[in-house]
Protein backbone atom coordinates (compact mmCIF):
# COMPACT_ATOMS: atom_id res chain seq x y z
CA UNK A 1 0.00 0.00 0.00
CA UNK A 2 2.90 2.18 1.23
CA UNK A 3 4.75 1.60 -1.98
CA UNK A 4 1.52 2.00 -4.24
CA UNK A 5 1.21 5.45 -2.72
CA UNK A 6 4.62 6.97 -2.75
CA UNK A 7 4.42 5.43 -6.53
CA UNK A 8 1.42 7.50 -7.44
CA UNK A 9 2.74 10.70 -5.43
CA UNK A 10 6.30 10.65 -7.55
CA UNK A 11 4.82 9.87 -10.77
CA UNK A 12 2.37 12.93 -10.18
CA UNK A 13 5.56 15.36 -9.10
CA UNK A 14 5.21 15.12 -5.61
CA UNK A 15 8.46 13.38 -4.70
CA UNK A 16 10.00 16.13 -2.40
CA UNK A 17 6.91 15.70 -0.63
CA UNK A 18 6.62 12.65 -0.04
CA UNK A 19 10.21 11.98 0.91
CA UNK A 20 9.03 14.48 3.76
CA UNK A 21 6.19 13.29 4.79
CA UNK A 22 8.43 9.68 4.96
CA UNK A 23 10.76 11.12 6.83
CA UNK A 24 9.01 12.73 9.67
CA UNK A 25 6.93 9.38 10.19
CA UNK A 26 9.51 7.44 10.28
CA UNK A 27 11.75 9.63 12.61
CA UNK A 28 8.76 9.79 14.91
CA UNK A 29 8.14 6.01 15.05
CA UNK A 30 12.35 5.36 15.73
CA UNK A 31 12.24 8.05 18.24
CA UNK A 32 9.03 5.75 20.20
CA UNK A 33 11.36 2.87 19.25
CA UNK A 34 13.92 3.87 21.08
CA UNK A 35 11.84 5.81 23.79
CA UNK A 36 10.65 1.79 24.73
CA UNK A 37 14.00 1.14 25.29
CA UNK A 38 14.46 3.71 28.03
CA UNK A 39 16.37 5.74 27.03
CA UNK A 40 15.26 9.11 26.53
CA UNK A 41 16.86 12.14 24.50
CA UNK A 42 18.83 14.41 27.18
CA UNK A 43 21.23 17.83 26.91
CA UNK A 44 24.33 18.33 28.04
CA UNK A 45 23.20 20.21 31.03
CA UNK A 46 20.75 17.83 32.20
CA UNK A 47 23.57 14.77 31.69
CA UNK A 48 26.01 16.39 34.03
CA UNK A 49 23.46 17.30 36.39
CA UNK A 50 22.17 14.25 36.79
CA UNK A 51 23.20 12.01 39.89
CA UNK A 52 25.70 9.28 38.70
CA UNK A 53 23.44 6.53 40.61
CA UNK A 54 20.60 8.01 38.31
CA UNK A 55 22.74 8.17 35.52
CA UNK A 56 24.10 4.36 35.29
CA UNK A 57 20.04 4.07 34.50
CA UNK A 58 20.64 5.66 31.66
CA UNK A 59 23.68 4.38 30.07
CA UNK A 60 22.22 0.85 31.08
CA UNK A 61 19.20 1.92 28.76
CA UNK A 62 21.72 3.50 26.00
CA UNK A 63 23.49 0.57 25.38
CA UNK A 64 20.67 -2.26 25.59
CA UNK A 65 19.08 0.05 22.87
CA UNK A 66 21.55 -1.42 20.20
CA UNK A 67 20.95 0.92 17.51
CA UNK A 68 21.16 -1.38 14.56
CA UNK A 69 19.64 -4.80 15.84
CA UNK A 70 17.23 -2.94 17.77
CA UNK A 71 15.51 -0.06 15.41
CA UNK A 72 16.56 -1.64 12.03
CA UNK A 73 16.06 -5.46 12.25
CA UNK A 74 14.20 -6.78 8.93
CA UNK A 75 15.76 -3.93 6.92
CA UNK A 76 19.02 -5.15 5.56
CA UNK A 77 19.11 -3.57 2.21
CA UNK A 78 17.99 0.13 2.90
CA UNK A 79 20.67 1.98 2.20
CA UNK A 80 18.96 4.77 0.35
CA UNK A 81 19.67 8.74 0.91
CA UNK A 82 16.93 9.41 3.10
CA UNK A 83 17.23 5.96 5.32
CA UNK A 84 20.88 7.37 5.44
CA UNK A 85 19.92 10.65 6.72
CA UNK A 86 17.24 8.91 9.27
CA UNK A 87 19.79 6.91 10.20
CA UNK A 88 22.26 9.68 11.36
CA UNK A 89 19.87 11.30 13.09
CA UNK A 90 18.91 8.98 15.43
CA UNK A 91 23.26 7.69 16.02
CA UNK A 92 24.00 11.56 16.23
CA UNK A 93 21.18 11.29 19.07
CA UNK A 94 23.71 8.53 20.78
CA UNK A 95 26.37 9.87 20.28
CA UNK A 96 25.76 13.26 22.03
CA UNK A 97 24.73 11.55 24.88
CA UNK A 98 27.66 9.75 24.88
CA UNK A 99 30.26 12.41 25.17
CA UNK A 100 27.75 14.43 27.30
CA UNK A 101 28.85 11.56 29.77
CA UNK A 102 32.31 11.80 28.85
CA UNK A 103 32.55 15.33 30.28
CA UNK A 104 31.08 14.43 33.52
CA UNK A 105 33.38 14.60 36.58
CA UNK A 106 35.61 11.92 36.42
CA UNK A 107 35.42 9.55 39.00
CA UNK A 108 36.74 5.96 39.62
CA UNK A 109 33.40 4.03 39.64
CA UNK A 110 32.51 5.41 36.03
CA UNK A 111 35.46 3.64 34.49
CA UNK A 112 33.07 0.85 33.68
CA UNK A 113 30.40 2.23 32.42
CA UNK A 114 32.54 4.54 30.31
CA UNK A 115 33.99 1.36 28.66
CA UNK A 116 30.63 -0.91 28.52
CA UNK A 117 29.78 2.92 25.88
CA UNK A 118 33.42 2.22 24.27
CA UNK A 119 32.72 -1.41 23.41
CA UNK A 120 28.90 -0.35 22.19
CA UNK A 121 30.20 2.20 19.84
CA UNK A 122 32.73 -0.10 18.38
CA UNK A 123 29.93 -2.48 17.91
CA UNK A 124 28.18 0.16 16.32
CA UNK A 125 30.24 0.72 14.03
CA UNK A 126 30.80 -3.06 12.57
CA UNK A 127 26.57 -2.97 12.50
CA UNK A 128 26.30 0.36 10.70
CA UNK A 129 28.68 -1.14 7.84
CA UNK A 130 26.39 -4.38 7.38
CA UNK A 131 23.63 -1.47 6.86
CA UNK A 132 25.49 0.53 4.77
CA UNK A 133 26.96 -2.05 2.25
CA UNK A 134 24.27 -4.70 1.99
CA UNK A 135 23.89 -3.60 -1.47
CA UNK A 136 25.31 -5.75 -3.83
CA UNK A 137 25.67 -3.47 -6.38
CA UNK A 138 28.16 -1.46 -4.57
CA UNK A 139 31.72 -2.01 -5.32
CA UNK A 140 33.91 -4.15 -2.31
CA UNK A 141 35.99 -1.37 -0.23
CA UNK A 142 33.69 1.71 -1.25
CA UNK A 143 32.96 3.61 1.19
CA UNK A 144 29.93 6.08 0.85
CA UNK A 145 30.10 9.47 1.92
CA UNK A 146 27.41 9.31 4.33
CA UNK A 147 29.28 6.49 6.52
CA UNK A 148 32.40 8.10 6.35
CA UNK A 149 31.01 11.01 8.22
CA UNK A 150 29.43 8.86 10.33
CA UNK A 151 32.00 6.68 10.88
CA UNK A 152 33.92 9.48 12.12
CA UNK A 153 31.74 11.14 14.23
CA UNK A 154 31.39 7.89 16.34
CA UNK A 155 35.16 7.72 16.17
CA UNK A 156 35.32 10.81 17.66
CA UNK A 157 32.67 10.12 20.54
CA UNK A 158 34.47 6.35 21.35
CA UNK A 159 37.97 8.85 21.30
CA UNK A 160 36.60 11.13 24.40
CA UNK A 161 35.29 7.86 26.10
CA UNK A 162 38.78 6.87 26.07
CA UNK A 163 39.66 9.75 27.22
CA UNK A 164 37.66 10.15 29.94
CA UNK A 165 39.16 6.45 30.55
CA UNK A 166 42.59 7.80 30.34
CA UNK A 167 41.58 10.26 32.92
CA UNK A 168 39.83 7.93 35.17
CA UNK A 169 42.92 6.35 35.60
CA UNK A 170 44.86 9.52 36.84
CA UNK A 171 42.41 10.22 39.17
CA UNK A 172 43.56 7.23 40.34
CA UNK A 173 46.55 8.00 40.57
CA UNK A 174 46.15 11.01 42.12
CA UNK A 175 44.04 9.27 44.80
CA UNK A 176 46.73 7.21 45.70
CA UNK A 177 49.24 10.48 46.22
CA UNK A 178 46.49 11.80 48.11
CA UNK A 179 46.62 9.15 50.91
CA UNK A 180 48.81 10.56 53.32
CA UNK A 181 46.44 9.52 56.51
CA UNK A 182 48.60 9.70 59.58
CA UNK A 183 46.99 6.86 61.54
CA UNK A 184 49.20 3.19 61.41
CA UNK A 185 46.61 0.34 60.52
CA UNK A 186 46.84 -1.40 63.77
CA UNK A 187 48.43 -4.62 64.21
CA UNK A 188 50.27 -3.74 60.89
CA UNK A 189 47.51 -5.31 58.80
CA UNK A 190 46.93 -4.72 55.21
CA UNK A 191 45.83 -1.23 54.22
CA UNK A 192 42.51 -0.10 53.16
CA UNK A 193 44.32 1.16 50.27
CA UNK A 194 45.63 -1.40 49.26
CA UNK A 195 42.98 -3.54 49.41
CA UNK A 196 40.75 -0.65 47.52
CA UNK A 197 43.48 -0.33 44.46
CA UNK A 198 43.74 -4.65 43.70
CA UNK A 199 40.38 -5.09 43.92
CA UNK A 200 39.57 -2.19 41.64
CA UNK A 201 42.50 -3.14 39.50
CA UNK A 202 41.23 -6.73 38.92
CA UNK A 203 37.36 -5.43 38.34
CA UNK A 204 39.57 -3.38 35.43
CA UNK A 205 41.37 -6.21 34.13
CA UNK A 206 38.07 -7.75 32.94
CA UNK A 207 38.05 -5.10 30.58
CA UNK A 208 42.20 -5.93 29.36
CA UNK A 209 40.95 -5.90 25.71
CA UNK A 210 39.08 -2.80 25.63
CA UNK A 211 41.78 -1.05 27.59
CA UNK A 212 44.80 -2.07 25.58
CA UNK A 213 42.76 -0.79 22.32
CA UNK A 214 42.03 2.53 25.05
CA UNK A 215 45.50 3.37 25.89
CA UNK A 216 46.69 2.36 22.26
CA UNK A 217 44.66 5.01 21.13
CA UNK A 218 44.82 7.62 24.01
CA UNK A 219 49.07 7.18 24.95
CA UNK A 220 50.31 9.15 27.25
CA UNK A 221 53.94 9.64 28.52
CA UNK A 222 55.79 6.88 30.13
CA UNK A 223 56.08 7.15 33.22
CA UNK A 224 59.38 7.11 35.21
CA UNK A 225 60.69 4.07 36.63
CA UNK A 226 60.50 4.34 40.22
CA UNK A 227 63.58 4.63 42.61
CA UNK A 228 63.40 0.62 43.42
CA UNK A 229 63.29 -0.32 39.71
CA UNK A 230 65.67 2.38 37.87
CA UNK A 231 68.32 -0.27 37.92
CA UNK A 232 65.92 -3.40 37.24
CA UNK A 233 65.04 -3.71 33.14
CA UNK A 234 62.83 -6.61 34.09
CA UNK A 235 60.21 -5.48 36.26
CA UNK A 236 59.45 -2.54 33.53
CA UNK A 237 59.27 -5.85 30.82
CA UNK A 238 56.54 -7.75 31.54
CA UNK A 239 56.96 -10.13 29.39
CA UNK A 240 61.12 -10.62 28.85
CA UNK A 241 61.03 -13.46 26.33
CA UNK A 242 58.91 -12.00 23.89
CA UNK A 243 59.91 -10.00 21.04
CA UNK A 244 57.06 -7.53 20.94
CA UNK A 245 53.31 -7.97 23.31
CA UNK A 246 53.18 -6.58 26.36
CA UNK A 247 56.79 -4.84 26.71
CA UNK A 248 55.06 -2.26 24.53
CA UNK A 249 51.64 -2.33 25.88
CA UNK A 250 50.56 1.37 27.05
CA UNK A 251 47.81 -0.40 29.62
CA UNK A 252 50.61 -2.47 31.22
CA UNK A 253 52.98 0.81 31.43
CA UNK A 254 50.49 2.34 33.27
CA UNK A 255 49.53 -0.68 35.45
CA UNK A 256 53.18 -0.40 36.65
CA UNK A 257 52.52 2.95 37.10
CA UNK A 258 50.18 2.41 39.49
CA UNK A 259 51.72 -0.34 41.64
CA UNK A 260 54.98 2.03 41.80
CA UNK A 261 52.80 4.78 43.52
CA UNK A 262 51.54 2.44 45.65
CA UNK A 263 54.58 0.58 47.13
CA UNK A 264 55.80 4.40 47.42
CA UNK A 265 52.67 4.66 49.06
CA UNK A 266 52.81 1.89 51.47
CA UNK A 267 56.64 2.49 52.24
CA UNK A 268 55.70 5.79 53.83
CA UNK A 269 52.95 4.70 55.68
CA UNK A 270 55.47 1.53 56.91
CA UNK A 271 57.51 4.73 58.32
CA UNK A 272 54.74 5.77 60.75
CA UNK A 273 55.28 2.70 63.11
CA UNK A 274 57.22 3.32 65.98
CA UNK A 275 58.41 -0.38 66.14
CA UNK A 276 60.65 -1.21 63.08
CA UNK A 277 59.49 -4.52 63.23
CA UNK A 278 55.83 -3.68 63.01
CA UNK A 279 56.78 -1.68 60.03
CA UNK A 280 57.88 -5.12 58.28
CA UNK A 281 55.21 -6.82 59.08
CA UNK A 282 53.11 -4.13 57.48
CA UNK A 283 55.15 -4.35 54.36
CA UNK A 284 54.64 -8.19 54.58
CA UNK A 285 51.08 -7.85 54.78
CA UNK A 286 50.67 -5.82 52.23
CA UNK A 287 53.42 -7.17 49.53
CA UNK A 288 52.11 -10.57 50.00
CA UNK A 289 48.42 -9.33 49.96
CA UNK A 290 49.25 -7.49 46.59
CA UNK A 291 51.43 -10.38 44.93
CA UNK A 292 48.41 -13.15 45.35
CA UNK A 293 46.03 -10.67 44.23
CA UNK A 294 48.45 -10.82 41.23
CA UNK A 295 48.85 -14.40 40.69
CA UNK A 296 45.21 -14.62 41.32
CA UNK A 297 44.14 -12.34 38.47
CA UNK A 298 45.22 -14.22 35.07
CA UNK A 299 45.12 -10.91 33.57
CA UNK A 300 47.15 -8.35 35.47
CA UNK A 301 49.45 -11.22 36.23
CA UNK A 302 49.81 -11.47 32.19
CA UNK A 303 50.40 -8.10 32.03
CA UNK A 304 52.97 -7.44 34.47
CA UNK A 305 54.48 -10.31 34.22
CA UNK A 306 56.51 -13.60 36.00
CA UNK A 307 59.83 -11.45 36.38
CA UNK A 308 57.32 -8.22 38.00
CA UNK A 309 56.23 -11.46 40.49
CA UNK A 310 59.64 -12.44 41.61
CA UNK A 311 60.95 -9.07 42.21
CA UNK A 312 58.05 -8.52 44.40
CA UNK A 313 58.77 -11.80 45.96
CA UNK A 314 62.55 -10.77 46.46
CA UNK A 315 61.01 -7.63 48.40
CA UNK A 316 58.59 -9.83 50.27
CA UNK A 317 61.60 -12.07 51.41
CA UNK A 318 64.13 -9.01 52.31
CA UNK A 319 61.19 -7.85 54.97
CA UNK A 320 60.95 -11.03 56.56
CA UNK A 321 64.30 -11.06 56.84
CA UNK A 322 64.69 -7.63 58.51
CA UNK A 323 62.00 -8.15 60.52
CA UNK A 324 63.89 -11.78 62.13
CA UNK A 325 67.06 -9.48 62.41
CA UNK A 326 64.80 -6.25 64.11
CA UNK A 327 63.06 -8.75 66.76
CA UNK A 328 64.81 -11.72 67.12
CA UNK A 329 68.71 -10.72 66.93
CA UNK A 330 69.05 -9.13 70.49
CA UNK A 331 67.09 -12.73 71.76
CA UNK A 332 69.74 -14.57 69.65
CA UNK A 333 72.46 -11.93 71.47
CA UNK A 334 71.23 -13.82 75.03
CA UNK A 335 72.83 -17.36 73.80
CA UNK A 336 76.52 -16.17 73.25
CA UNK A 337 78.91 -17.39 74.49
CA UNK A 338 81.02 -14.36 74.74
CA UNK A 339 81.18 -12.87 78.08
CA UNK A 340 79.98 -15.69 80.01
CA UNK A 341 83.15 -17.16 81.32
CA UNK A 342 85.51 -15.30 83.57
CA UNK A 343 88.98 -16.64 84.38
CA UNK A 344 88.10 -19.99 82.75
CA UNK A 345 84.88 -20.53 84.77
CA UNK A 346 81.28 -19.37 83.85
CA UNK A 347 79.94 -16.56 85.91
CA UNK A 348 76.88 -17.64 87.66
CA UNK A 349 76.08 -13.65 88.09
CA UNK A 350 76.50 -13.24 84.41
CA UNK A 351 74.25 -16.05 83.26
CA UNK A 352 71.63 -15.17 85.28
CA UNK A 353 71.14 -11.80 83.87
CA UNK A 354 71.18 -14.02 80.23
CA UNK A 355 68.40 -15.93 81.53
CA UNK A 356 66.65 -12.93 82.90
CA UNK A 357 67.07 -11.00 79.89
CA UNK A 358 65.93 -13.35 77.50
CA UNK A 359 62.92 -14.41 79.63
CA UNK A 360 62.07 -10.54 79.70
CA UNK A 361 62.47 -9.57 75.93
CA UNK A 362 60.46 -12.95 74.92
CA UNK A 363 57.83 -11.87 77.20
CA UNK A 364 57.44 -8.45 75.84
CA UNK A 365 57.41 -9.75 72.32
CA UNK A 366 55.12 -12.43 72.91
CA UNK A 367 53.01 -9.80 74.38
CA UNK A 368 52.88 -7.10 72.17
CA UNK A 369 53.54 -9.69 68.68
CA UNK A 370 50.10 -11.49 69.40
CA UNK A 371 48.51 -8.07 68.88
CA UNK A 372 50.11 -7.88 65.74
CA UNK A 373 47.83 -9.14 62.36
CA UNK A 374 48.96 -11.39 59.73
CA UNK A 375 45.62 -12.81 58.44
CA UNK A 376 47.30 -14.60 55.60
CA UNK A 377 47.55 -18.03 57.03
CA UNK A 378 50.74 -19.29 55.17
CA UNK A 379 52.17 -16.23 55.59
CA UNK A 380 51.58 -16.60 59.33
CA UNK A 381 52.62 -19.92 59.18
CA UNK A 382 55.82 -19.25 57.53
CA UNK A 383 56.67 -16.77 60.39
CA UNK A 384 55.92 -19.09 63.27
CA UNK A 385 58.35 -21.50 62.04
CA UNK A 386 61.13 -19.65 60.89
CA UNK A 387 60.97 -17.88 64.40
CA UNK A 388 60.67 -21.08 66.20
CA UNK A 389 63.71 -22.85 63.51
CA UNK A 390 65.89 -19.86 64.77
CA UNK A 391 64.86 -19.32 68.28
CA UNK A 392 64.22 -22.71 69.89
CA UNK A 393 67.58 -24.41 68.90
CA UNK A 394 69.47 -21.65 70.15
CA UNK A 395 67.82 -21.53 73.22
CA UNK A 396 68.31 -25.72 73.78
CA UNK A 397 71.84 -25.72 73.62
CA UNK A 398 72.38 -22.97 74.94
CA UNK A 399 70.10 -24.52 77.86
CA UNK A 400 71.60 -27.63 77.32
CA UNK A 401 75.48 -26.15 78.11
CA UNK A 402 74.32 -24.07 80.93
CA UNK A 403 71.38 -25.44 82.51
CA UNK A 404 73.81 -27.26 84.70
CA UNK A 405 75.52 -24.45 86.46
CA UNK A 406 72.17 -22.83 88.62
CA UNK A 407 71.27 -24.90 91.66
CA UNK A 408 68.57 -27.36 91.28
CA UNK A 409 65.38 -26.12 92.77
CA UNK A 410 63.85 -22.95 92.92
CA UNK A 411 66.86 -20.79 91.62
CA UNK A 412 66.50 -22.87 88.25
CA UNK A 413 63.11 -22.41 88.05
CA UNK A 414 63.63 -18.48 89.14
CA UNK A 415 65.93 -18.64 85.69
CA UNK A 416 64.32 -21.17 83.29
CA UNK A 417 60.83 -19.87 82.82
CA UNK A 418 60.41 -22.11 79.73
CA UNK A 419 61.21 -25.51 78.15
CA UNK A 420 62.22 -25.52 74.64
CA UNK A 421 58.82 -26.65 73.49
CA UNK A 422 56.98 -24.49 75.90
CA UNK A 423 58.74 -21.85 73.58
CA UNK A 424 57.16 -23.19 70.02
CA UNK A 425 53.64 -23.13 71.84
CA UNK A 426 54.49 -19.52 72.92
CA UNK A 427 55.65 -18.44 69.22
CA UNK A 428 52.30 -20.22 67.65
CA UNK A 429 50.52 -17.59 69.67
CA UNK A 430 52.36 -14.33 67.89
CA UNK A 431 50.15 -12.79 64.78
CA UNK A 432 46.95 -13.74 65.51
CA UNK A 433 45.90 -10.36 66.58
CA UNK A 434 44.50 -10.87 69.98
CA UNK A 435 45.82 -9.75 73.36
CA UNK A 436 47.92 -12.46 75.06
CA UNK A 437 47.92 -13.96 78.65
CA UNK A 438 50.97 -13.24 80.46
CA UNK A 439 53.40 -15.80 79.68
CA UNK A 440 53.82 -18.46 82.75
CA UNK A 441 55.58 -21.64 82.81
CA UNK A 442 53.11 -24.27 81.47
CA UNK A 443 53.55 -27.59 83.36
Amino acid sequence: MLRRIASTMVSAGYEAECCQVFAVLRRNVFELGISSLGFEKMSIEEVQKMPWESLEGVIAAWIRADLCCAVFAGRPRIAGGLFGNLFRGVVIQFLDFAEAVAMTKRSAEKLFKLLDMFEALRDLTEKMEGIYYQEEEEDEGDDPAPAADLKAEIAAARSRLGEAAVGIFSELENSIKSDAGRTPVPGGAVHPLTRYVMNYLKYTCEYKNTLEEVFLQCRRPETPASPRDEDDDSSRNPNPNSTGGNRHSPFAMQLMAVMDLLDANLEAKSKLYKDPSLSHIFLMNNGRYIVQKIKGTAEIHGLLGDAWCRKRSSYLRQYHKNYQRETWGKVLGCFRDEGLQVKGSVSKPVLKERFRSFNAMFEEIHKTQSCWIVSDEQLQSELRVSVCSVVVPAYRSFLGRFQQYLDAGRQSEKYIKFGPEELETFIDDLFDGTPASTVKRRS
